[in-house]
């Protein structure tokens, strides 16, 4: 572990008088089993998928074959559970609050872990593996605001008889208008904008109003993070970034070398000593 920069993120939560904005990415989940989006890992979903599936043009040319990828990550999520990275953040969330401080959280992950954990401001730039939407934008269920758990009855059961026969005749529809449902995550060709829930507008607003930034288990290879970046070194923010690779983009960031479940529970531990 870096402990230097640990220390310095540890001495600036006691002696601050600021919130912190949190960003977090696929490196947290890592311990619940969660894949690795890019990297060295060899599960790493972007070492072994092509992007351009990952893509709403791909989904509107092959649904039956992408909703058959995305199936396999949706289930995914029903056997992993919070690890100490996320208990430990919703531990520091509690902390930071008890002294009248923000703390706000902006996820890349869509695997709902922080929000299962109890994180109580989390907004989820890139959606969730956990709800579905109609393909058409107006409709109740679609974008701009429209979504449907997938645990609700009628599209559980559409989805489990496209998985006993996964072809174009049973895709999922939508109950309003019956036009197809698709996963309710940001594809690589779409906007932050694209649907309110991802709360991009309030990211931002939380990203002009941060003095410290907290990255965790992200290698900066999305959008949010840059923009982040970009936001707070024009409002002269402090940077951290906890990852056990060490790598950041710019010199302002400093970084943590360490795995965040192990990390972050020594946060916390030291700071209620």
């Amino acid at each position: 572990m870096s402990m230097n920069a640990f220390t310095e993120f540890e001495e600036h939560l006691r002696r601050g008088e600021d919130g912190v904005l949190i960003v977090t990415g696929a490196g947290v989940s890592r311990a619940s089993g969660m894949p690795l989006f890019r990297g060295e890992d060899p599960d790493a979903v972007w070492n072994t998928t092509l992007l351009e599936k990952a893509t709403l043009r791909y989904f509107l040319k092959e649904p039956v074959d992408s909703w058959r990828g995305h199936m396999k990550r949706a289930l995914s999520i029903r056997e992993v559970h919070p690890n100490p990275a996320h208990d430990a953040l919703v531990c520091l969330e509690a902390y930071l609050h008890a002294q009248g401080r923000e703390c706000f959280m902006i996820t890349q992950n869509v695997d709902e872990l922080h929000h299962r954990a109890g994180q109580q401001h989390c907004v989820p730039v890139h959606g969730s593996l956990a709800r579905v939407r109609c393909i058409t934008e107006g409709c109740d269920f679609g974008a701009p605001k429209g979504s449907i758990p997938l645990s609700d009855p009628e599209v559980r059961s559409a989805f489990l008889a496209f998985q006993e026969q996964p072809v174009e005749e049973r895709l999922p529809r939508c109950p309003a208008c019956s036009a197809i449902l698709r996963p309710h995550i940001l594809w690589f060709d779409e906007r932050y904008d694209g649907h309110l829930d991802y709360g991009f507008a309030e990211a931002m607003r939380a990203a002009k109003r941060a003095k410290t930034v907290l990255y965790i288990g992200t290698s900066f290879s999305v959008g949010i993070t840059h923009r982040v970046l970009v936001t707070g070194l024009r409002k002269g923010a402090k940077f951290f970034s906890l990852d056990p690779s060490g790598r950041v983009p710019r010199d302002a960031i400093r970084p943590i070398v360490a795995y965040a479940e192990e990390a972050l529970p020594a946060l916390i531990k030291r700071l209620r000593d």
